[in-house]
């Protein structure tokens, strides 16, 4: 049988709201279990050392993407993060930037990502002014279904908005994420809106055209999503309209 292996994670704790609290690192020492994912590590040191640890989680399985921290500077979901991946079995763990911290590692995702879905109107639009409940559903191609489906595996986690030196450097940019919400809708047939609203929606520096190409949001994407082949093709479709 495999020897155990100590593993070290330090973590950012800082509780904002309360004016003794000031950020520290805090170091946790354990062993390392078979399959051991952050997730599990994080869980036995809020159960055995630290109860007040702040973290998030739902799904456990990459779905739900609540799980979303800084690791060793790389973002991820602690639920997908092996220990074993980490040689030297040291983490060190802090807050997604760009987020509202609410304590530890517990960071606002549902603020930032409400305030992007009603910045690019996330909803189709038709341009009807009635609703009739009785008609058929338009047809749509099987391919076309195939290509909206997939953008919609987002998850909202933020680990792009995270890992976005745009998002970083300007708070009101929509995001790889809002990106890829436009051009889902814009790909839908249901959706009458023409390219010269999308422009009015995204067509500026903290849309379309603030997005620097610097590739971190599609290497960190736990969901693998082709954002930088939409957001280049967004680009493409917008920069034309006058």
């Amino acid at each position: 049988m495999a020897q155990q292996k100590d593993v070290t994670i330090s973590v950012l704790k800082f509780n904002p709201r309360d004016k003794e609290s000031h950020p520290k690192f805090v170091e946790y020492t354990l062993q390392e279990t078979p399959g051991m994912t952050l997730f599990i590590a994080l869980n036995k040191i809020r159960q055995e050392m630290d109860p007040d640890l702040a973290f998030d989680f739902v799904c456990r399985a990459g779905i739900c993407g609540s799980c979303g921290m800084v690791v060793n500077g790389k973002p991820t979901l602690a639920c997908r993060t092996l220990v074993a991946n980490y040689p030297d079995r040291k983490l060190q763990l802090i807050p997604m930037p760009a987020f509202e911290l609410i304590k530890d590692l517990s960071v606002n995702t549902g603020k930032w990502m409400d305030s992007m879905s009603n910045r690019v109107e996330s909803w189709i639009v038709d341009n009807e002014k009635e609703i009739d409940i009785t008609k058929i559903e338009e047809k749509m191609e099987p391919k076309v279904a195939e290509d909206i489906f997939e953008l919609d595996r987002c998850v909202e986690c933020g680990i792009c908005v995270a890992s976005c030196g745009t998002a970083l450097m300007r708070p009101n940019f929509v995001g790889a994420v809002g990106l890829n919400r436009v051009a889902r809708f814009q790909m839908d047939p249901r959706d009458k809106r023409t390219d010269e609203d999308f422009y009015d929606l995204v067509g500026d520096d903290d849309g379309i055209f603030g997005c620097m190409s610097l590739l971190a949001c599609e290497d960190h994407c736990p969901k693998n999503l082709p954002l930088q082949n939409k957001i280049a093709y967004m680009r493409r479709k917008l920069v034309s309209v006058k």
